[in-house]
């Protein structure tokens, strides 16, 4: 196929802090029929490559379990969901003109074939990622995006961030005149709700750190709150007659704190739980006003096709905070969880410099 043998990676060894990163020279993976290797350009960081490493999703009935995204990991499990590159080699029965193009992957493992799919796995989690030089996919979950104007350090930082975000709008249902609150707003998930929001014409309230205000207001939010202050007043303050949608990646406290905000038919999405998983709140301010908690992981097949044409048009502009090479994974991860950033952090496999670059 034209391809090296061998291939630099990074894998976890098992769950616990960096250390348990392994850089490794390993076989470069042979795509099997229905798929693509791909050979990496840039694979961004999320939340999800450190809870991974930590085991720190639970299972259904034991919350402190150490588990991966949807259950146990194989091990050694080269991480990363979200990559871009250009396909390298297909395998049998794939189109071979897709070889060259360049892409985005679709990380999600879905329950079915269906447009309308969920998530039930993670390349990086029950398959391996892009914290490689190369990486296998499904041909059917590859996208060309050989004609964005985006760099492909701003592609790789789309398919879980904004793929997230777009699928808790679609859940949520949002319209164009509503009024919209974004918590987390600084990080990955966070600048991709606002950007989204505010293109579909929504007001948007963001929930941040005063340090943080210029670039969230940047990104296109109409007002940003301080999450160090009382924050159901400055909702309240700021949207007097209440909001419709709210787009939660922190839950804990404000969930209960922001129910009883919601408007008539209200719609409060979660899909984090930075604040906490163990929630508690008043019922009655559900049922009472025909209120909905809703979950939603990741995204649909349907979701990221959306997604994916708004990449090429060139219609959202990630935020790109650092870059590491592939060797750097470990302070890139111990970056994320410092929260200091703005945007994405992003490994490059095809650099071998030792210094990060901002």
């Amino acid at each position: 196929m034209g391809e090296p043998e061998v291939m630099r990676a990074v894998r976890i060894t098992g769950h616990g802090g960096t250390e348990v990163l392994e850089p490794a020279e390993v076989a470069v993976p042979d795509p099997q029929a229905g798929e693509v290797l791909v050979r990496v350009g840039a694979v961004a960081l999320n939340n999800t490559d450190l809870w991974t490493r930590e085991g720190a999703y639970g299972r259904p009935g034991d919350p402190e379990a150490l588990s991966g995204w949807r259950g146990p990991i194989a091990f050694p499990r080269i991480q990363g969901a979200d990559v871009a590159g250009r396909v390298a080699a297909v395998g049998g029965g794939v189109d071979p003109g897709l070889v060259g193009r360049r892409v985005v992957v679709d990380p999600a493992v879905y329950d079915t074939d269906g447009p309308d799919a969920n998530p039930v796995g993670l390349m990086g989690s029950e398959r391996d990622g892009g914290y490689a030089e190369y990486v296998t996919a499904p041909a059917a979950r590859v996208h060309d995006v050989t004609e964005s104007p985006l760099t492909d350090d701003q592609l790789a930082t789309l398919p879980t961030a904004y793929g997230t975000a777009l699928g808790m709008i679609e859940r949520g249902r949002l319209r164009e005149g509503e009024t919209v609150l974004v918590s987390g707003a600084s990080g990955g998930v966070g600048i991709a709700l606002i950007q989204i929001a505010r293109a579909r014409g929504a007001r948007v309230l963001a929930v941040s750190s005063g340090s943080k205000t210029d670039v969230v207001r940047e990104a296109g939010a109409h007002a940003v709150l301080d999450r160090a202050r009382d924050i159901a007043g400055q909702i309240r303050a700021a949207a007097p007659e209440g909001i419709d949608v709210a787009l939660d990646v922190v839950a804990g406290e404000l969930v209960n704190e922001g129910l009883p905000l919601l408007r008539e038919g209200g719609r409060w999405v979660v899909a984090g739980a930075l604040g906490g998983y163990d929630v508690a709140f008043d019922v009655r301010r559900l049922y009472l006003h025909n209120a909905q908690v809703i979950g939603s992981a990741m995204h649909t097949p349907t979701h990221f096709a959306l997604l994916m044409d708004l990449a090429r048009r060139g219609e959202i502009r990630p935020v790109v905070a650092a870059t590491f090479p592939l060797e750097g994974a470990a302070r890139a991860q111990e970056e994320l969880a410092r929260r200091a950033h703005v945007g994405k952090i992003v490994l490059r496999p095809g650099e071998r410099s030792p210094s990060a670059t901002r």
